[in-house]
């Protein structure tokens, strides 16, 4: 009789940790939108592109840290992605005008590409068992999504006794502190025919099959609405409730301030998407993962509809925000065991870093179009429904892909 390999393995824990700190950190940075454009009298547009930046250097720099960590080692990657993440955040402490903002992004976006999803999930995969690679990568998903729910609400509560300069100086240290885990990380050799085959051999197998083109494509919109929401939601909120009688807020939702709601919705979004995310992992090794992907889409678009047209209340915040939130990164697990199932597990970093790269455009645009047409408007209406349009456009593409494995990656 078989035992049963345990889930929980080292790489498993210490992968959920480096993402943990990862994204919770990153979850953070609309929460300093306001505050850094009043004390500088910014336009709302100049640290909106300073994220926007951030999250396309996330993109750029993905695939490269997972063809880093495929040819040089995973803890390599890690490592100089720590790194460079730190320097960016330390840099940026010390900005006082929007063009080094944004410079120093480039920093941070790729030190969250070294640390990020695209070269742990890799990493887990490989240490993952078939039975249980489906649900390892949507726990790994998840603990972006625990970072989510402690991130902004700490540095909410930072920014209430420190400044957002000290604050992104502790955060630094954070990421650094990471380090000192990854001995215990240690992923297991692929076997001999996945290190005969090449990465450019593997490279253009994927770029002629139209279901990758088809998966890259789709990716955009979920960029385009985790970047948007990430960058704005809190702004939005605290602007849209701001005629709220805060007593009333307090009854409605347990908060007194709309700055705090802010926080409270980003946090909501982690905690529903947990639930989410492990659901879509359970799913994926039952059903086929293009037709969940296209209901996620679908489930996305008919939600941001009903909240946009009805009024925004407090009430209507947090039910919202745990309605995308139960569907923010259920696409992760399924679009890299999709790159997996299709393709193969020796060069996934680097093929789901390219289709990432898809899902930063989509975040570089939602978060660089918020900001400069709620210049020009006043609001984000008009951008909230152009993340409805592309949302419905990726569940349709979903549909086509064909996910049937290659001969090679069957034998």
């Amino acid at each position: 009789m078989q035992q049963k390999t345990s889930i929980f393995t080292p790489v498993l824990v210490v992968g959920c940790i480096i993402i943990l700190v990862s994204f919770g950190i990153r979850s953070t940075f609309g929460v300093f939108q306001i505050p850094i454009a009043q004390e500088f009298g910014w336009l709302r547009s100049e640290f909106s592109m300073a994220i926007a930046i951030q999250n396309l250097a996330w993109g750029i720099g993905q695939p490269i840290f997972g063809a880093m960590a495929e040819k040089l080692g995973d803890r390599r990657a890690i490592v100089l992605g720590a790194i460079t993440y730190a320097a960016g955040l330390v840099l940026s402490s010390m900005a006082v005008r929007p063009e080094a903002h944004q410079l120093y992004e480039i920093l941070v976006g790729f030190g969250i590409a070294g640390t990020g999803l695209g070269v742990i999930l890799a990493v887990v995969g490989r240490a993952s068992t078939d039975e249980n690679r489906s649900m390892s990568l949507a726990i790994v998903t998840v603990a972006g999504s625990v970072g989510q729910i402690f991130g902004p609400p700490l540095a909410e509560w930072m920014l209430s006794f420190t400044s957002w300069q000290n604050t992104f100086l502790v955060f630094a240290a954070a990421v650094l502190t990471t380090l000192l885990l990854l001995p215990l990380m240690r992923a297991p050799a692929v076997n001999k025919a996945q290190l005969e085959e090449s990465m450019g051999k593997i490279l253009m197998r994927a770029f002629r099959d139209p279901s990758y083109t088809l998966i890259f494509l789709g990716f955009f919109s979920c960029g385009y609405q985790l970047g948007f929401i990430t960058a704005h939601f809190p702004a939005l909120i605290t602007e849209a409730c701001a005629a709220i009688d805060p007593s009333s807020m307090l009854a409605s939702v347990g908060v007194s301030t709309t700055s705090a709601l802010g926080a409270v919705a980003i946090s909501v979004i982690g905690l529903a998407n947990i639930v989410g995310t492990l659901t879509a992992g359970w799913a994926g090794k039952r059903f086929q993962k293009k037709y969940l992907l296209a209901g996620i889409y679908t489930g996305r678009t008919v939600a941001s509809i009903v909240f946009i047209l009805l009024p925004i209340t407090p009430l209507s915040v947090v039910i919202f925000s745990a309605a995308m939130g139960s569907m923010w990164l259920a696409t992760v697990p399924l679009t890299s065991g999709l790159v997996a199932h299709l393709y193969g597990l020796r060069f996934m970093g680097t093929l789901y870093g390219i289709v990432f790269f898809s899902h930063q455009l989509g975040s570089f645009l939602g978060v660089w179009l918020g900001g400069r047409m709620y210049d020009l408007y006043g609001d984000y209406t008009a951008v909230w429904w152009i993340g409805i349009a592309v949302g419905a456009f990726s569940a349709i593409v979903h549909l086509p892909i064909r996910e049937i494995r290659t001969d090679h990656v069957a034998a």
